[in-house]
């Protein structure tokens, strides 16, 4: 699908790969013989061809995004944004670096590759209409919320999943991005709900995992190999 109004997504690809045993960071790990960042930046780019991307990455890893791009032949069009000291400074620079002041952007994990194109039209659409839209899904096990050394459980009922890509009205975000920096900004919508907008949920993937660990990654492989589709 394409739009006339700008569509952006900013890639959030900070990590390492300390909980993969590997001296490469996650988000270079291959996944189906190339990295599972050009994976996620694949699945945005075949949803909505005239998209802009936006790749923030901590600024040691930029020589090794360039010769990575090289030795896969990576051609999808983006922009490389340094990041900062924390996800909000991160994000905030890509934010800086659109031009526009209408349109959506979304801003979604850099190890988040099994993402679909319905999710990702549905975010967009989602936010065209609300403002905002914020992948959730249900909370299949149990809870207890601990107290010290006292523990009580809760209605998971009353609890979501919060997954990526969120997405906003450009105009919003930008305003919301403004602010300083909080420790209770715990994600974007944590952010954008600071200054007194309202939330809108929409139906996320339990497919849609953030790679983080080994395990995670034999399941994104099945994926694609088909056996979990």
């Amino acid at each position: 699908m394409t739009y006339l109004t700008p569509r952006y997504v900013i890639i959030a690809a900070g990590g390492s790969g300390s909980r993969f045993n590997s001296s490469l960071p996650k988000q270079f790990v291959e996944l189906e013989s190339i990295p599972m960042l050009m994976r996620t930046m694949e699945a945005f780019y075949q949803a909505i061809p005239n998209i802009n991307v936006i790749l923030v990455l901590p600024t040691e890893h930029l020589h090794l995004w360039d010769e990575l791009g090289k030795k896969y032949k990576f051609e999808i069009p983006h922009q490389v944004v340094s990041g900062g000291e924390t996800r909000f400074n991160s994000v905030k620079n890509g934010l800086n670096a659109i031009g526009d002041e209408e349109g959506f952007v979304a801003i979604h994990d850099g190890v988040r590759p099994l993402i679909s194109k319905e999710l990702i039209s549905n975010a967009f659409n989602a936010a065209e209409t609300n403002g905002n839209a914020i992948p959730v899904i249900n909370v299949n096990d149990s809870l207890r919320k601990v107290d010290g050394d006292l523990s009580v459980p809760v209605n998971r009922d009353d609890f979501r999943v919060v997954q990526t890509p969120q997405c906003f009205a450009l105009s919003v975000i930008k305003k919301s991005f403004k602010q300083s920096y909080s420790p209770e900004f715990t994600d974007e919508a944590s952010v954008v709900e600071s200054t007194g907008e309202v939330i809108h949920l929409i139906q996320g993937e339990s497919i849609n995992i953030k790679i983080t660990t080994p395990a995670d990654l034999l399941i994104a492989e099945s994926f694609y190999k088909g056996s979990l589709r």
